[in-house]
């Protein structure tokens, strides 16, 4: 497996919308794969292909804490089927925005369709951690972060830690 790069803002590309991909074949496991690697090196408990510079439609999650055995989740183009109109404040951070974390107010429950690892139709209801980082990972998808959400202060604040950040490694 290869650790990829992690796109950071500005990068143009995570503002690019993902495309569906047509199903799961072996060269899509293993970018699914790699990104899981990635996710788990950076660390962090989700990723979306866009962030590694790829526009497909997948996302990998692992929401297991430390101590606990892994459970890697895997979802090729995922569709919210449905989501609660109770919302529910978290807060979030993302890979592609290191070090920067503030509360966003998101559906507290969403049914998600996608395929998982072996090209498999799944449905699966989520609430808590688990909801909230779905519905993170589906808005990098359609060209969205978590900080998009924020007032255009705190956003333009993020961008700049983070490219003083990249200018110190």
């Amino acid at each position: 497996m290869t650790i990829l790069d992690i796109r950071v803002v500005p990068d143009p590309i995570l503002k690019q919308v993902s495309k569906p991909v047509p199903g799961v074949d072996d060269d899509l496991r293993r970018l699914m794969d790699d990104m899981l690697e990635t996710m788990y090196d950076a660390p962090g408990i989700g990723l979306a292909a866009i962030q590694v510079g790829v526009a497909k439609q997948v996302i990998v999650m692992d929401l297991a804490r430390e101590g606990e055995p892994p459970e890697p989740r895997y979802f090729v183009n995922p569709q919210i089927l449905w989501a609660s109109e109770d919302m529910a404040p978290y807060e979030e951070g993302c890979l592609s925005v290191p070090e920067v974390f503030d509360e966003v107010e998101r559906a507290a429950r969403v049914k998600v369709k996608y395929l998982d690892y072996d090209g498999q139709e799944r449905v699966v209801e989520a609430d808590g951690l688990f909801s909230v980082c779905l519905q993170h990972e589906m808005d990098h998808l359609k060209g969205v972060l978590f900080i998009d959400y924020l007032s255009r202060l705190k956003r333009d604040r993020a961008v700049t830690r983070v490219r003083k950040l990249v200018r110190q490694a």
